[in-house]
């Protein structure tokens, strides 16, 4: 069951692209956050969706927010995504212990060993305030992202 509106985000710590840390709590008390789980790098709906976010970034990294994504990829995989695409915010590798943030956030895919497309937008307090949850084949729309963080 993914994490509801209203409740308390569980911490994130895991390594990016660069192999450094990066927390959730880091941001608390600064900036908003759009912590997005993508399922794996290089697909092709994965790929439409985070380029979709770059091409649109001063929306999701500035002065109130940060852009989080998180996949159950390996650091290595995720650096090579990143430079190739140059998306410019953190890829995050919740790769091992093998999903143990996608999990914490109800998203992880037992059978399938992957996050589905589950979106929260945290508050600078920490609380979760909006989600989307899709289907591994199905795109989130960039918009509902604006929206919810405009209404913060």
């Amino acid at each position: 069951m993914a994490i509801e509106p209203g409740a308390k985000a569980p911490d994130v710590e895991l390594k990016d692209e660069h192999g450094q840390s990066v927390s959730l709590a880091a941001f608390r008390g600064r900036k908003n956050v759009v912590l997005l789980f993508f399922p794996f790098a290089f697909t092709g709906v994965c790929t439409g969706e985070l380029c979709a976010l770059r091409d649109r970034l001063p929306t999701f990294v500035n002065d109130d927010t940060q852009l989080l994504a998180v996949s159950n990829d390996s650091p290595f995989a995720l650096r090579v995504f990143a430079e190739q695409e140059k998306f410019g915010y953190p890829l995050l590798s919740d790769f091992w212990p093998h999903g143990t943030v996608s999990r914490a956030y109800g998203v992880f895919d037992e059978e399938k060993g992957c996050a589905v497309r589950g979106t929260f937008i945290i508050d600078q307090e920490g609380v979760v305030r909006w989600t989307v949850i899709n289907a591994l084949p199905d795109a989130r729309d960039l918009n509902d992202y604006v929206t919810a963080l405009q209404a913060l």
